[in-house]
């Protein structure tokens, strides 16, 4: 694995040199225009991403769950069934060109890395890692092995957040100074991915017999079984999921980061009235509140997030008389913009007819459009047409880690004033433990990227 890292790396270094982008395993895929594609992940989110490519091109299917995968087995007959994907890469790295990753926050990076390292590209769920430096190692993985990378935020692949980039590019909204961002109460009874056990910590129970319980936990400290946690209610445990703000914010955030150019934050404010009380579960009520310096010509940002609680209160010059259950307003000096908690719908915050006229002579749209909500058919295009598709690790992983800083203030509460360089919350060394996380043996990766 060593020596073949080495080799892609050097190779398509002295093809950047060249000006010329080399992606691995292209010469064996361009014979008949198919890439071959591993899944690790086969059901929920994963089975949204795989079968949005030709079943015939999947190889192999790696799940610890049969229940989970029962269906993609019966879709895909032909691919190699795996439990543990390491198994699946000692026996079929030659065989793939490229990895599919839907498994449980937690264990991304893992996955991500070992199909990386062996020079497959590499198509990840949002949120993309479970902490910051495994955000900052993914990053700098993809370009040192040369792969295409894509998380999958699918949109970023929309019209609706095309517009919100154009039109402030464009002088429509003037200077953004606050944007604002919310969801709704989680119902922790019914909710098919924020359910709240009725004790902490859950009570063990028997392990289901298709379900390989400590593959499932990774890398993480090992815990007692409870069907608390499988197959979708992780999302709401810290030690596996990154909670409703990780969850949303790569799609409800990802139009203001990308327009405003927000980069990392120098200061995260928490209000969490009241936690649980050892920091291992979503709180039910919150507001996280990151504080962004200018950029260039671009005025300094105070950006909120609400979860659980009241919307915002609306402003008379909005002109609306109520707001969606999830959304984004971004608040400028001339305009303001306003979409859902995805950025698929895009509109200003002006009267109907005024949005009317304003359409007839809006911007032009500079920015290529791709198909709407397809993020692994963007991926798999720019695989074959050796480019980046937008939600690539080098933008994906930044996104990530700004909302990352927000969630450690959301879990463990009060200020982190951010040193981005350094990857540090000044002054809170209690910290550093959830941002570079320890992991169990056996699931170490990416000690030999610099970061």
């Amino acid at each position: 694995m060593e020596n073949l890292s080495r080799r892609t790396f050097m190779k398509t270094a002295g093809a950047a040199a060249a000006g010329v982008l080399i992606i691995p395993n292209m010469v064996r895929c361009s014979l008949n225009n198919r890439l071959n594609i591993a899944v690790i992940g086969v059901g929920g989110r994963g089975s949204a991403s795989w079968t949005q490519v030709p079943v015939e091109s999947i190889v192999a299917m790696c799940d610890v769950d049969d229940r989970s995968a029962a269906e993609g087995y019966l879709a895909c007959p032909k691919a190699k069934r795996y439990k543990d994907f390491r198994k699946m890469f000692d026996e079929m790295a030659n065989d793939i060109d490229a990895v599919i990753i839907a498994v449980p926050d937690h264990s991304h990076f893992g996955a991500a890395m070992a199909a990386m390292e062996l020079g497959k590209h590499v198509f990840v769920e949002k949120p993309l890692a479970h902490n910051i430096w495994q955000l900052r190692v993914l990053k700098q993985a993809a370009k040192h092995y040369g792969v295409v990378s894509q998380m999958g935020n699918q949109g970023h692949t929309t019209h609706g957040i095309r517009l919100v980039k154009e039109w402030y590019e464009a002088g429509v909204l003037g200077q953004v100074k606050e944007v604002i961002a919310w969801q709704g109460k989680i119902d922790f009874v019914k909710d098919g991915y924020f359910k709240s056990p009725e004790s902490f910590p859950p009570p063990a129970q028997e392990i289901p017999k298709e379900l390989d319980w400590n593959l499932w936990q990774g890398p993480t400290r090992e815990r007692n079984f409870n069907n608390i946690y499988v197959p979708g209610t992780w999302r709401g445990f810290y030690d596996y999921g990154n909670g409703k703000l990780g969850d949303w914010a790569c799609h409800t955030l990802d139009a203001p980061f990308w327009a405003l150019d927000l980069g990392m934050p120098h200061t995260v404010e928490s209000v969490v009235p009241n936690p649980i009380p050892d920091h291992s579960f979503v709180a039910e009520e919150s507001e996280v509140i990151w504080h962004f310096g200018a950029r260039g010509d671009k005025a300094p940002v105070t950006m909120k997030w609400y979860e659980g609680i009241e919307k915002p209160a609306i402003r008379p010059e909005w002109g609306v008389d109520k707001l969606p259950d999830g959304g984004m307003i971004m608040i400028g000096d001339k305009k303001t913009l306003i979409t859902g908690g995805r950025p698929n719908d895009a509109k200003l915050l002006v009267p109907e007819e005024e949005m009317k006229e304003f359409l007839k002579n809006a911007p032009a749209q500079t920015i290529p459009r791709i198909e709407e909500e397809k993020p692994v058919q963007e991926w798999i295009a720019a695989i074959k047409n050796n480019k980046l598709p937008g939600s690539n690790f080098d933008y994906s992983a930044s996104l990530t880690e700004m909302a990352q800083v927000g969630v450690l203030a959301q879990r463990f509460g009060g200020t982190i004033n951010y040193d981005a360089k350094n990857i540090k919350a000044i002054g809170r060394p209690e910290l550093d433990a959830y941002i570079k996380e320890p992991v169990r043996e056996g699931w170490s990766y990416g000690n030999n990227i610099k970061i």
